[in-house]
């Protein structure tokens, strides 16, 4: 499979510092980055001027002694810098460290210790929260105070330190959604390769306009929105609030063709398009729903972007009218959600990896569209189902050159995950079907088997109450939450229900009728058996997972549980 021309062939090159160098002067008249800070755009620079602002930090780096296999942390906020400050990093053959900056103080505190940085990247609001935290970072570049002490002008680029394929790029942490912290250590040739089999199906090129909301320290944004545009000389837009209400606007304002998501934001796109239809008349809704069957019927093959603007303008135009793609991972996607964004010519590309795995081991590439898996490997990457049942799910194992060199400093807890063949082990549970697509399950930790002997994974069931008038809701096996409950083992539903601001919010007892209602539908073992309602905000990890054993522990610790019987 090869790239199309317009972009830089990854196969040519060794390292991400030699690629990133490259496009900026391949590309240098096309914009490389917009920031936009609510409906104001703050920043525009092109890839020449990009390439100057990198050479500036690359020079200060440079001067801080740092060289090959260094390390840079980076604790930023969505924002252009963020990428100069990475490229610049890779071009002085550092190992890049990119960091949550949703974690807490505490948790930051602990990842920068373990991670040894020579240098930190930060901003103001955050280094003030790690002011007590008694770092051990020889030096801080803050990007808001600082970024005016580096050298002015146009500075001369420092040499390009060479690293090779098999060096170590960056160190990514993925705390996953047990809470536990391990850093991924990812090889150039990981992020070469990944690079290579997304863009061969997923073509960019200058004048495509990326949207980038997810945090660039996060999988899917540091490839769709960093890596991955660079290398064609397409525009990434950041915007620094991402407040709901400001998504659409910068949409419609840029045109945007390509957007990585995880599925919460999907969610309020599709609430926001019914909220639309509502208030048009019934005729109205009516052929839109006809139009919508048109549609798909004329893209069973492959998108047509041409033909469903033709068809649904202006459900298009709400999204920039331009839009392209929809890149979603980090969490299951509901199968009904991603078929009606299809039916309206919204193609979501949903995708399947963990950290361990660069970025996506899986996805479909929309010929034709399915909603019902998380795709075929990519090209490159081998998926087994180990010990499979006789539903034939079992856990998936990855192998590929995609996958990490190990955890950092943690040889007995790689050789836990890696088997000596090089096969990695998820702790999902799928299964494949006849044409090769994988179908997610579960998790490992999560199922549980009924007293009829069937097995329940409790992201299925959660599927099942995803119009249900609350604000978060997560399944467990009681069995899990209270091992004490393990003789009469059932699924308990915790709720978090909406709080009135200017609406009328459900009440408890309307909620449990929406559950009653849905959990009847179900077959018998996968009903809920009661409910706990909870009022603190759910745990979630950077790409919006809820971590379940973190949620666990709380409600474990929660004085009064009052479980409610449906």
């Amino acid at each position: 499979m090869t790239v199309a021309p317009e972009m830089l062939d990854p196969t040519r090159y060794e390292s991400l510092g030699e690629l990133l160098w490259d496009a900026l002067l391949t590309f240098k008249t096309e914009t490389a980055l917009i920031e936009v800070d609510r409906k104001k755009e703050t920043r525009r620079l092109t890839y020449l001027e990009t390439k100057r602002e990198v050479a500036r930090v690359a020079r200060w780096l440079a001067d801080q002694g740092v060289g090959a296999d260094d390390r840079v942390a980076m604790l930023l906020s969505n924002q252009s810098r963020w990428l100069i400050c990475a490229a610049a990093a890779f071009h002085r053959g550092a190992v890049l460290v990119p960091l949550d900056y949703k974690l807490g103080a505490d948790e930051q505190a602990a990842l920068l210790a373990h991670a040894k940085p020579k240098v930190l990247v930060s901003e103001v609001g955050m280094l003030r929260r790690l002011e007590k935290k008694s770092l051990a970072v020889p030096t801080v570049l803050d990007v808001d105070a600082g970024w005016g002490a580096l050298p002015e002008g146009d500075v001369e680029a420092p040499p390009r330190v060479a690293r090779t394929r098999d060096d170590v790029a960056t160190i990514v942490y993925s705390s996953g959604t047990g809470g536990v912290a391990k850093g991924c250590m990812l090889s150039h040739d990981a992020y070469l390769e990944q690079l290579r089999a997304l863009m061969s199906r997923f073509p960019m090129h200058p004048g495509h306009r990326v949207f980038s909301i997810l945090p660039t320290n996060h999988a899917i944004d540091f490839m769709v929105g960093f890596v991955g545009p660079f290398s064609a000389g397409a525009t990434v837009i950041h915007q620094r609030t991402l407040r709901p209400e400001f998504l659409q606007p910068t949409m419609q304002a840029y045109g945007v063709t390509h957007m990585a998501l995880v599925p919460l934001i999907l969610a309020g796109f599709e609430t926001s398009i019914k909220d639309s239809l509502l208030e048009r008349p019934r005729w109205a809704r009516r052929l839109v729903s006809v139009l919508g069957g048109l549609n798909e019927l004329l893209t069973t093959k492959t998108p047509n972007p041409a033909v469903s603007r033709a068809l649904l303008s202006p459900i298009h135009e709400a999204f920039g009218g331009e839009l392209e793609v929809l890149f979603c991972g980090g969490a299951f996607v509901d199968r009904a959600r991603a078929d009606l964004f299809y039916r309206l010519g919204l193609p979501v590309v949903i995708g399947y990896g963990l950290t361990e795995a660069c970025t996506v081991a899986t996805v479909n590439d929309l010929s034709p569209f399915r909603g019902d898996s998380v795709g075929r490997p990519l090209d490159g990457v081998e998926i087994r189902i180990h010990a499979p049942g006789v539903d034939g799910v079992g856990e998936v194992w990855i192998r590929g050159r995609t996958l990490m060199r190990g955890y950092l400093d943690e040889p007995e807890l790689t050789a836990e995950v890696i088997t000596e063949d090089g096969w990695l082990k998820t702790g999902d549970l799928g299964w494949l079907d006849a044409s090769h697509h994988l179908h997610l399950v579960g998790r490992s930790k999560n199922m549980i088997v009924t007293a009829g002997g069937k097995n329940v994974y409790p992201e299925d069931v959660e599927g099942a109450f995803e119009e249900l008038e609350v604000e978060e809701l997560a399944v467990f096996a009681s069995g899990f939450l209270w091992p004490s409950s393990l003789t009469d083992e059932q699924l308990v539903a915790i709720v978090r229900p909406r709080r009135g601001n200017g609406t009328q919010a459900p009440s408890r007892d309307a909620v449990l009728a929406q559950l009653r209602a849905k959990n009847r539908r179900l077959p018998d073992h996968k009903r809920v058996g009661a409910v706990l309602f909870w009022d603190e905000t759910f745990p979630r990890t950077a790409s919006m997972k809820v971590k379940r054993a973190v949620l666990a522990d709380a409600l474990r610790g929660a004085p009064g549980k009052e479980l409610v019987t449906l």
